[in-house]
């Protein structure tokens, strides 16, 4: 297997949320090119993270928040709402220029800031799986996809197949690596971007809408996958019955700020909670639907 080309980093300069996505690609590949070594396993923690874009939109308003290392945490909230934002906040990819001190407001990750010092450090225990998997794929074949991160983190051409039979092997792909990423579906190219993830060995996924353009099956299959993952999980998503199916907890966002804490459950069934933030009781929750 030859080693991807090389890609230029790049950080996000955040002029505007179109100018974000023009840079996930190559943000992805300096990404990848710092990370090194095994995770330590960690929960992570978000104190007081505001953020305004610089049309002078705020999109994030004194958020906080802590998760501990196995859960499973959806965040929901409507369009609009900051979730992406958020992510994006979780390994560094956001703000443009991030905080020199720890004792400013900060993201933590198993106990260490998001600070440019640490950026290694946390980029290796941080995974991040875009909405769109054309924003996280641009090699010629599953394979070296697979590879790019492992490859630039310097590991041997044998650990590097290792991983990338194991990983493919855990996304239910096991021979797809000689394939075109633009010949598979959505919800192959969805798992083909969390083999790229889990080859990198993270403590923790973060996911926007993984669910997003998914069928039954593909859904089904996602699910399984991501009960498998032993780290930390924090699912951004609208899809309010793959919460009860996976979660253990949710996080609900709007207008920048956290508005509701708890079990899925709990929350989800709130009728007056889920008006007030756009959102709807899943069918199974609502009162005539629940099981006596």
């Amino acid at each position: 297997m030859a080693p991807p080309a090389q890609r230029p980093g790049c950080q996000i300069g955040g002029r505007s949320r179109e100018s974000l996505a023009r840079g996930l690609r190559a943000t992805l590949s300096e990404q990848h090119r710092q990370a090194s070594g095994q995770p330590a396993a960690g929960g992570l923690e978000v104190r007081q993270l505001s953020y305004r874009y610089p049309t002078g939109q705020l999109a994030l308003d004194g958020m906080t928040f802590s998760l501990g290392h196995g859960e499973r945490v959806a965040l929901v909230g409507p369009s609009g709402a900051g979730k992406s934002t958020l992510l994006l906040h979780l390994n560094g990819l956001l703000p443009a220029i991030l905080p020199k001190s720890p004792a400013e407001p900060a993201v933590y990750v198993a106990g260490v800031p998001v600070v440019p010092a640490q950026l290694s450090l946390i980029r290796r225990q941080v995974g991040l799986l875009f909405q769109d998997p054309d924003d996280q794929l641009f090699c010629p074949t599953v394979q070296d996809d697979v590879a790019f991160g492992p490859l630039n983190a310097g590991h041997g051409l044998d650990e590097v197949r290792r991983r990338v039979a194991q990983s493919l092997s855990a996304v239910g792909l096991p021979d797809a690596g000689p394939r075109n990423p633009a010949q598979l579906s959505v919800g192959e190219r969805k798992r083909v971007c969390l083999a790229g993830l889990l080859a990198c060995e993270p403590s923790v996924l973060v996911l926007d809408e993984p669910t997003a353009s998914l069928d039954p099956r593909a859904r089904r299959q996602l699910q399984g996958i991501l009960r498998s993952f032993p780290g930390l999980q924090l699912i951004a998503t609208h899809d309010l019955d793959f919460v009860l199916d996976l979660c253990t907890r949710v996080l609900v966002i709007d207008a920048g700020r956290l508005q509701a804490d708890g079990p899925p459950e709990r929350i989800l069934s709130d009728p007056l909670l889920m008006d007030r933030h756009g959102l709807e009781v899943p069918w199974r929750l609502r009162p005539n639907n629940v099981s006596r």
